[in-house]
């Protein structure tokens, strides 16, 4: 019988080979198009959505995946365990061709995440982790030996403190975050594209990412089931809940990702 960590490792070669074809297509000319909703889409989304579901289908759990069919919620609502997956996270900045793109999966159980891996394709290194396991960073070369892995821990908060972000400017919460925030001390910045802050926010060289514009379960599973496991948490700004996944709407709320480091900073 195959156990979790079993399903964790088909998900992180998954990532291997859905970013060899990704990187194939970024040397090229590729094709671009539009979705309904306006966003663009690349023939590397969906060439690297059919590698990453061709590999998890064999083990049978559901999947819901950006570049596929969605399932109906009345289906949904009944999987305890789901795949989340964003096949290229991230595109637009892979048709700038900045390099700030990533491959996502999330294995989420109950509405809650259990497993999370973040591939860069363009540098070769996977984020993963889940709780009870911890969190790791590898090369694709070292995948298939841990002793190579990198293993990380909570960090304690920077000094100057330094917020994650993506490449937009700042406005409405985000600044008032950063107000409150240089009130009590000095504030350095790093911006990019996709789910890549969250290595910034796991390797402990970023403290806090805010993020009060739409995005969708599978771009944020994998990082909140990463930063869970190095005692950080991924709220809700409404509620200061958790995010939930497999929800009747894949849309996330407006949230928070804070590492241990800056949990209790307001409170010091």
């Amino acid at each position: 019988m195959k156990t979790l960590e079993d399903h964790y490792f088909k998900a992180l070669e998954s990532s291997v080979l859905a970013s060899g074809v990704i990187m194939r297509i970024y040397q090229t000319s590729f094709l671009k198009n539009f979705k309904s909703d306006g966003s663009p889409v690349t023939e590397a989304d969906t060439a690297s959505a059919e590698v990453i579901v061709k590999n998890l289908e064999t083990i049978g759990i559901p999947i819901i995946c950006e570049e596929d069919p969605k399932h109906s919620y009345d289906e949904r609502k009944n999987w305890r365990d789901v795949w989340l997956v964003d096949p290229l996270d991230g595109t637009k900045e892979f048709i700038r061709r900045n390099g700030e793109f990533a491959v996502n999966i999330a294995l989420v159980r109950d509405g809650k995440p259990l497993f999370g891996l973040i591939a860069s394709p363009v540098n070769q290194t996977i984020l993963f982790g889940g709780a009870g396991h911890g969190a790791f960073i590898t090369d694709f070369s070292d995948l298939n030996n841990p002793d190579k892995w990198k293993k990380l821990s909570a960090s304690e908060i920077n000094s100057p403190v330094v917020l994650a972000s993506s490449r937009t400017p700042y406005r409405g919460r985000e600044v008032e975050l950063i107000e409150a925030i240089k009130a009590k001390d000095a504030i350095d910045y790093v911006k990019k594209g996709s789910a890549l802050k969250f290595f910034d926010l796991a390797e402990g060289t970023a403290d806090v990412y805010p993020r009060f514009a739409p995005t969708m379960e599978w771009d944020i599973a994998a990082g909140q089931a990463i930063l869970e496991s190095l005692e950080g948490v991924v709220l809700n700004v409404e509620t200061g809940q958790p995010l939930t996944y497999n929800k009747e709407s894949l849309l996330n709320p407006h949230f928070i990702a804070k590492t241990k480091g800056f949990i209790n900073f307001f409170d010091e």
